[in-house]
């Protein structure tokens, strides 16, 4: 008898999906999607930090200083904003609740900087 998924597993089966549909990936890269689930730790079981506000601009500096410049390293403040603006357009504007690991991987793709979140 098969265990039932955990609740990290049902979520990165949503990221997955969110991935293929939305951002039109025939084929995620699962070891980046896993280490950028990892990167948000527990933020991903709670509804408040679960998703990232894209018309928030204190929430979008909050994911550049945090992730983009503090955990991938890019401190260049235009180069990180840009990665950031091109995930949240692959995304979708139309999508309201962009899962914050999607976001990060979407970022880190953009920014060729997966090595330094595998590593972790």
């Amino acid at each position: 008898m098969a265990k039932a998924p955990s609740a990290k597993e049902l979520l990165v089966e949503k990221y997955v999906a969110d991935l293929k549909e939305k951002v039109g990936e025939a084929k995620p890269d699962l070891v980046l999607l896993d280490a950028c689930v990892k990167a948000c730790g527990p933020s991903i079981y709670k509804a408040d930090s679960a998703t990232v506000a894209a018309s928030d601009k204190s929430e979008l500096e909050r994911v550049r200083t945090s992730f983009i410049v503090k955990k991938l390293g890019v401190a260049d403040e235009e180069k990180g904003a840009a990665a950031l603006k091109s995930a949240i357009e692959k995304y979708g504007r139309s999508v309201r609740a962009k899962h914050r690991p999607v976001i990060y991987y979407l970022v880190t793709k953009e920014l060729r900087k997966a090595a330094a979140l595998k590593a972790v």
